[in-house]
């Protein structure tokens, strides 16, 4: 299959598709007598795969790591896992800075008065860092 037809099947847009073969996380297509890209089954079950180590946020280095665990039939699934529960801790990290950030903007949205006046606690609040403060 050409690259438009791998990028419609595993969800990847070509030019990610292309990059993906420029920084090496897959294997370079093999290339018709004219030239064009072409996929086979093993390359399509690859691109599926980072699509949706990408869909749940790994990482290009991340995403790497658990291909080379897919192709490793020697491998050990606890090394997945680590990858895995690695990444839910930093994502629970992100979300609580998130959840903080969110706080802090209400705390914000809620010490100004939101009318005609031109005084407004948010802009003050940025300006001397003091956003969240009572």
């Amino acid at each position: 299959m050409n690259i438009s037809q791998a990028a419609r099947q595993s969800g990847l847009s070509a030019k990610t598709i292309r990059y993906y073969e420029d920084i090496e996380l897959i294997a370079p297509a093999a290339r018709s007598d004219n030239g064009y890209r072409q996929y086979d089954a093993k390359s399509l079950e690859e691109l599926r795969f980072l699509a949706r180590a990408r869909d749940v946020g790994f990482d290009l280095e991340e995403s790497r790591q658990l291909l080379d665990l897919r192709r490793d039939n020697s491998r050990q699934s606890r090394h997945a896992r680590d990858l895995v529960m690695e990444k839910s801790q930093k994502l629970q990290t992100r979300i609580e800075q998130l959840l903080s950030m969110q706080r802090e903007l209400l705390v914000m949205a809620s010490r100004c008065k939101g009318d005609e006046g031109p005084d407004c606690a948010i802009l003050e609040d940025l300006s001397a860092g003091q956003a969240g403060e009572s």
